[in-house]
């Protein structure tokens, strides 16, 4: 179980360095693809939902979004309360960067395992979950 802690933490790393070229960190990326693939305002409460983390998190990731020109604020047409996070057209390239990055980072480390084992490593780490 060690050597799988140890591969996980590896490609992590590789995933921040990917993403890192981009502008980007894994959390940055993943609020983004939230916010890209919703293609509409969205809810800080929703993107905290769909990140799965506290809403206080997301706060601070949306001030940091916001201050790298990512993501604006924007209040709620229907709720003066609800501030909606949209993606700004800079945040929209760095998405598309890291995404880019990481189906390398993917092709990279598949061109490493067999086609089989591959499916066999999938069906190991989706039972460990």
């Amino acid at each position: 179980m060690l050597v799988l802690l140890d591969a996980a933490r590896r490609i992590e790393c590789r995933l921040e360095e990917a993403l890192a070229d981009a502008g980007l960190s894994i959390a940055k990326f993943q609020a983004l693809d939230v916010l890209v693939t919703a293609n509409e305002p969205t809810r800080l409460s929703a993107l905290a939902g769909s990140l799965e983390c506290v809403r206080s998190n997301v706060t601070q990731l949306a001030d940091r979004l916001e201050s790298d020109g990512l993501i604006q604020r924007v209040a709620s047409p229907h709720d003066r309360r609800a501030v909606h996070a949209v993606v700004t057209p800079l945040g929209r390239t760095r998405h598309a960067a890291g995404a880019a990055a990481i189906r390398s980072l993917q092709a990279e480390l598949a061109s490493r395992v067999a086609p089989a084992d591959r499916q066999s490593f999938h069906r190991v780490l989706s039972a460990l979950r």
